[in-house]
Formats: C-alpha cells, sequence, structure tokens
C-alpha cells in the first residue's frame, strides 16, 4: 500500500518540482520613444562631376547644418542610400553643436552603426545611428559631419534644395573645428534624419507638400520656410513645446506622378509612415499636378480634380490606418505663375473645396483664404508673393505659419 501510494505522488511530485523552478518572464522594458527633430526627403540626382566620392582621391568630407525643432540630451542620426546604385560607405561620422558657418562647438559625438565607425549603406537602405549622449537645445543648429572614402558613387541620395549652406572638403575632417576653405553646396546629401529620445507624450508633426511646403524663394540660412515658423510657435506654447516638425516638401513634387522625386503616393511610407513619433501629417500638395496638366503652352501628365482627390484620399487613409491624424491644406493662389490657365485655375478651386469639406480629413488649415488677394481672385496678396506668382516670399511663409491654430495639435 505504501509502495503504491508512492508511485501515484510521483507525477505530482514532479509537476511541483517543475513549477518551482520556473521562473514567471519578466515584465518587458517599455521601447524608446525616439522623436523625430529633423528630416528631410531624399531623391535620386546624377554624380556626373563627382562631387564627391570619386576614385582616385582621398576622400571628401561632408559638413551638413541642420535646424531642428525638439530638444533632447541623446540623439540619433539617419544616414541614407536609398537611391544609390551601388554600396554606400561611410567611413566616419559625427555630430556636433554648430558654431556657425563651417565652425562645430566643443568636440563633438562621433556616430556609430551597431558599435561600428565604419559601415557600408546597401543600394535602397538606410542606417539609423546608435544613440549618442549629446544636449541639444530645441530650434538650434547641428552639424553632421560624414567622412565618404574614395568609392564609386553613380548616383546620389540627396535633397536638392536644402535652401541651407552646408560644407565640404577634400580628405577625412569630420572632427575638425572648422573647414580650412571648404567648398560650399546647397543640398543635403546622404544625410535624411535626426531623432532625440525624448518622454512618451512627445510627438512630430510631418509637414508634406511640394516647393511650398520645401521653402522655396525663402532667404537661405534664415530658416524662413512656414514649417520653421510653426515650429517656433510650438515651442513657445507649453502646451505643444513637446513637438517637433518634420519638412518633408520636395519642390516640384505631385502626388500622381514622378517628377522631381517619387510622387507623393509614391514617398507616403517612406517620408511620412516611417518617421519617428509622428502623429500628424499637414498635406498640401497637387498644384504641379495641376498646372503640368493644364499648361497652356505644353500640358502633360493630363489628370483631373477627381483623379486629385482621390490621391489626397488615399494618402489619408493611408496616414489613418496607422494612427496619424491628417489635417489638409489648401492650394495657394497662382494666377500669374508660368503654368496657369483658367482650366486649372477652375482645378484648384475644387481641389480646395473638397479639401475644406472633405470628412476625410481631420482638421483643414485654409493657406488659400489667408494668401489670396480679395480684390483679385486667384492671385497671391502683394506683401505674401515672392513675385513669381507660384511662391510666397518670406513674409507670405510667415503669415502661413503664424496663422495655423496651436489647438489642432493638441487633440
Amino acid at each position: 500500500m505504501t509502495r503504491h501510494l508512492e508511485r501515484s505522488l510521483l507525477p505530482t511530485l514532479a509537476l511541483f518540482c517543475l513549477h518551482c523552478f520556473t521562473t514567471l518572464p519578466a515584465t518587458a522594458a517599455a521601447p524608446d520613444h525616439w522623436v523625430g527633430t529633423w528630416a528631410t526627403s531624399p531623391i535620386a540626382a546624377s554624380n556626373p562631376t563627382a562631387k564627391f566620392g570619386a576614385e582616385g582621391t582621398t576622400g571628401t568630407t561632408l559638413r551638413e547644418i541642420v535646424h531642428i525643432s525638439l530638444g533632447g540630451g541623446t540623439v540619433r542620426v539617419i544616414l541614407t542610400n536609398e537611391f544609390g546604385l551601388d554600396p554606400l560607405t561611410i567611413g566616419a561620422a559625427q555630430i556636433a553643436l554648430s558654431a556657425g558657418v563651417s565652425g562645430i562647438t566643443g568636440t563633438g559625438a562621433p556616430l556609430t552603426f551597431g558599435g561600428q565607425a565604419s559601415v557600408i549603406i546597401p543600394p535602397g537602405a538606410l542606417l539609423v545611428s546608435d544613440p549618442v549622449t549629446l544636449k541639444v537645445a530645441p530650434l538650434s543648429n547641428l552639424a553632421v559631419s560624414i567622412f565618404l572614402p574614395d568609392q564609386p558613387i553613380t548616383q546620389l541620395t540627396l535633397h536638392s534644395f536644402a535652401d541651407q549652406t552646408n560644407y565640404l572638403v577634400p580628405g577625412n575632417a569630420v572632427g575638425a573645428p572648422s573647414l580650412d576653405t571648404p567648398q560650399e553646396f546647397f543640398s543635403w546629401d546622404f544625410l535624411k534624419g535626426v531623432d532625440v529620445l525624448s518622454a512618451g507624450d512627445s510627438a512630430s508633426i510631418v509637414t508634406f507638400g511640394d516647393s511650398i511646403t520645401d521653402g522655396a524663394l525663402s532667404t537661405r540660412n534664415a530658416n524662413a520656410r512656414w514649417p520653421d515658423v510653426l515650429a517656433r510657435r510650438l515651442q513657445v506654447d507649453k502646451k505643444t513645446s513637446k513637438l517637433g516638425i518634420l519638412n518633408e516638401g520636395i519642390g516640384g513634387n505631385r502626388i500622381l506622378h514622378d517628377t522631381t522625386g517619387p510622387s507623393a503616393l509614391a514617398r507616403f511610407d517612406r517620408d511620412v509612415i516611417a518617421q519617428a513619433g509622428v502623429k500628424y501629417v499637414v498635406i498640401m500638395e497637387s498644384i504641379n499636378d495641376i498646372g503640368h496638366a493644364t499648361d497652356p503652352n505644353k500640358p502633360y501628365d493630363v489628370v483631373t480634380a477627381q483623379d486629385l482627390i482621390v490621391g489626397l484620399g488615399q494618402l489619408a487613409t493611408r496616414a489613418h490606418t496607422h494612427g496619424i491624424k491628417v489635417i489638409g491644406a489648401t492650394l495657394t493662389p497662382f494666377v500669374g505663375a508660368k503654368y496657369q490657365s483658367p482650366a486649372g485655375e477652375a482645378m484648384r478651386q475644387a481641389v480646395n473645396q473638397w479639401i475644406r469639406t472633405s470628412s476625410q480629413f481631420d482638421a483643414v488649415i485654409d493657406f488659400d483664404k489667408l494668401t489670396t488677394d480679395p480684390t483679385h481672385p486667384g492671385m497671391f496678396l502683394p506683401l505674401d508673393d515672392s513675385g513669381d506668382h507660384l511662391h510666397p516670399g518670406d513674409y507670405g511663409y510667415k503669415t502661413m505659419g503664424e496663422s495655423i491654430d496651436l489647438k489642432l495639435f493638441t487633440k
């Protein structure tokens, strides 16, 4: 009887012992909360003159200046070869506080990628750096230095209109306090974004559009684009000071056709949905679709207002799928612009009316109403016009950025 009892208890004892030596899984730590503080939209560009990266040279150092929105104590940098046709070797990279022109403050922080100072970015890819400790103030300028060793670079990945002076010199000068007689250039090459490690209630706003969002004809190095004006206002207001601005405008961009860069539909995932901490997107695009489709001299890629409305609706749907709030912005006036026509103006009015009344947007910013001359319908107010009747000047961008109700970003 005793032996039988012992046998019957064996499975129970075994289960008890297994339970004793089995530990409950630890609660997973919350992931770090990264938020974009600066970003730009890359496109493909040829490298016919081998501006840098040419074979038979000592390589080239680029020092690129960016004006951030959010501050923080830990940053990371995104480098890109998304449009490259060859592997891109990064020999060394560094981020530092800008001291103005090509100078940096202090020694800066070397960038590594998986602990490696030198890496290869495959064609079509990007790399996110390891986090580095660097205290950066809101609305400050940073200098990202990249050393490109001697290598073939058939096609560049860059943002062609930086509206910012950047610098390059031969050789590896990544850590130099300033660059000796640098060559100036005005694009952001191989540089895609800067993120900050931030509190959980911080987020980013992507401004998505064409040259009017990109800041065409604004003063270089003045950060006078309307998204820059909005970024300054967000920082002043305590209710919105934890929001960063990511400018994803591309001059000449269109919704439905590739032109300067991929179409809006093609680049939306890359330039909006994939951004760190994005909570809102402001969409202002399709004036180039309209202008080229109805150009009185050379119409091409002809589309209708309904085509553009469907395209805009697709962008809104894709953003909402990822929990991003969508704000539609009406198209500013263009009567008097080179590709303007009565048919184009009718299309612009139709698209704007849909933006104002559509249920697909969470909110609307009426830039058209703000900047239109009431005595000359379809034209810019003289003070807002840069002179080409298509783009605002600094005053117009300031008017646009200051008109936006910040309550849109507290919901």
